[in-house]
């Protein structure tokens, strides 16, 4: 259970981010908000990978990467709906895609050095 408390706090500190109304990237280049999702998501996506693998005792990594897949998934989509009430912040599948993208990153990452 303590594996998940990071994960926790990261989450919290997502909705945190997504809640402040007219939130702009640090960057000012074209799609900047999309580079800013992926990095945020690929730290969730390690949190959660280590939260999965610690919790299940999984053999197969590959089992747990998937897991903390979709759950990085299902985060974003929760994210971005929660971002279509805030004033000022705009729900958008491209940056659910890029959510997506973060996430899927940290497993191949997670993948590279797990070991059966």
């Amino acid at each position: 259970m303590l594996h998940w408390l990071p994960v926790l706090v990261y989450v919290t500190i997502i909705l945190a981010l997504s809640a402040q109304p007219y939130l702009t990237p640090p960057f000012k280049f074209a799609n900047a908000d999309k580079l800013c999702h992926v990095v945020e998501y690929f730290g969730l996506g390690v949190l959660v990978a280590r939260a999965v693998r610690a919790s299940f005792r999984l053999a197969v990594p590959l089992a747990a990467a998937l897991l903390a897949l979709s759950l990085g998934i299902v985060v974003g989509t929760g994210d971005e709906y929660f971002q279509s009430f805030v004033p000022g912040r705009e729900s958008s599948a491209l940056d659910l895609l890029a959510d997506t993208a973060g996430v899927a990153l940290a497993q191949l990452v997670y993948l590279a050095f797990a070991r059966e």
